[in-house]
């Protein structure tokens, strides 16, 4: 039993489909990436409101520290 030869679309596909996965793999890598580093060496006391965060007037959000719950 013979195999017809492979088509040409068949292997354009197959490039294809390499490069986009070789981008997608880039991709996640670099978010990644960008996560170990913000969370290694971000600053957690302002990861709830976000450092330089503004009103939208433009005044700076100033936090008072923990949030009470009123009991």
């Amino acid at each position: 039993m013979t195999f017809k030869p492979e088509h040409e679309i068949h292997g354009r596909r197959l490039s294809r489909n390499v490069g986009v996965g070789v981008a997608l793999a880039l991709f996640v890598l670099l978010s990644f990436a960008l996560t170990v580093e913000k969370v290694t060496h971000g600053d957690p006391m302002h990861a709830i409101e976000g450092k330089g965060a503004v009103n939208p007037d433009g005044t700076p959000i100033v936090s008072d520290g923990l949030v009470k719950d009123g009991n």
